[in-house]
């Protein structure tokens, strides 16, 4: 079978997949070309590709797959109705969300200790400079508590800072290993808000928390305060963060995730006291093993009949492999 991730990146997830799947072909593409990549494709990886209706109808592929968590690119209703399968795997799962928990963490730690303005005092030869900030005793707020915002809690604890959370349904808690003070709803936000040091986006997008972090939003940060993106780039309004940090009342965000992939790296905002990171939170060699894995089982099943694991949808009539099993 052939199998096509859309997009130039995940060199190490294509390597671990080409090893979990012999005799297969993995290939790619860039994401403008992805239409004229499509002959004999099996299968898909969007990547942060946009798959929709059009590209369905251009190809004969019968799965479209995540090397992860997010379908936020995919027409799910068009591959329904186009009999592709759509699937992903959990963050929770694989040691995904564990990456991404450390990245949130790395970002905290590069910020409070302005790494970035480390390399110039070390060229003026200076020695004590910059200063920073500790993490501990501080205040952060997590919005989102699913296995990435689990995970980073679990790591904040170590850092003795108080936790708070935000959550969809803040009736269902937190873990209790997890260290979390409190748990709240979205009307609670802007109070959470004004008492924290950091803010922490861990959930993944959905309509209604389109640009969540706006000037309203910004208006309640407390001076001071850190962002951090490792959720998805359409919860944040750039303009608005870029205002925020330009003047003073944020100290600097970290974001791995923007309202464009690829973000273009002379865009404003990137001028501003931020770390950047082009959507890599989860791309570490124990989460790209495990993805592959999971990925290559999904594989296995689309080429026998059944229904994938952690499917999105369930086609009525779909789409079978390009060549009889017995041919593979």
């Amino acid at each position: 079978m052939n199998i096509l991730f859309c997009s130039d990146g995940f060199s190490t997830g294509r390597r671990a997949l080409s090893d979990a799947l012999p005799g297969h072909t993995v290939l790619s593409c860039h994401a403008s070309e992805i239409k004229e990549s499509l002959v004999n494709v099996d299968v898909l990886v969007p990547g942060v590709s946009i798959i929709d209706r059009e590209v369905m109808e251009a190809g004969q592929f019968g799965m479209i797959h995540q090397f992860g968590r997010g379908l936020d690119g995919v027409d799910i209703p068009a591959a329904t109705e186009n009999g592709v399968w759509v699937a992903n795997v959990p963050a929770g799962e694989f040691g995904n969300a564990d990456s991404v928990a450390e990245h949130a963490v790395m970002f905290m730690l590069a910020l409070s200790r302005r790494l970035p303005e480390m390399k110039g005092a070390l060229n003026a030869r200076l020695v004590s400079e910059p200063s920073g900030r500790s993490l501990l005793k501080k205040t952060v707020c997590i919005i989102g508590l699913g296995a990435i915002g689990v995970e980073t809690a679990r790591r904040l604890k170590s850092f003795q800072m108080r936790v708070i959370a935000i959550r969809r349904q803040p009736e269902l808690g937190a873990p209790e290993d997890a260290g979390v003070e409190s748990v709240h709803g979205m009307e609670d936000l802007p109070a959470i808000l004004e008492q924290s040091d950091y803010v922490i986006l861990c959930t993944p997008y959905r309509p209604e928390l389109r640009c969540l972090i706006n000037r309203e939003t910004l208006s309640h940060f407390k001076p001071g305060a850190f962002l951090i993106n490792v959720g998805r780039g359409g919860l944040v309004d750039d303009e608005a963060l870029a205002e925020a940090l330009n003047s003073g009342h944020l100290a600097g965000a970290g974001l791995d995730v923007f309202w464009e992939e690829p973000v273009d790296p002379n865009h404003p905002l990137l001028q501003c006291n931020v770390i950047a990171t082009p959507h890599v939170a989860g791309i570490t060699d124990t989460a790209c093993a495990a993805l592959a894995t999971a990925l290559a089982e999904n594989i296995r099943r689309y080429e026998l009949g059944e229904a994938p694991q952690n499917a999105a949808n369930a086609p009525i009539s779909p789409r079978g492999p390009l060549r009889p099993l017995a041919l593979l």
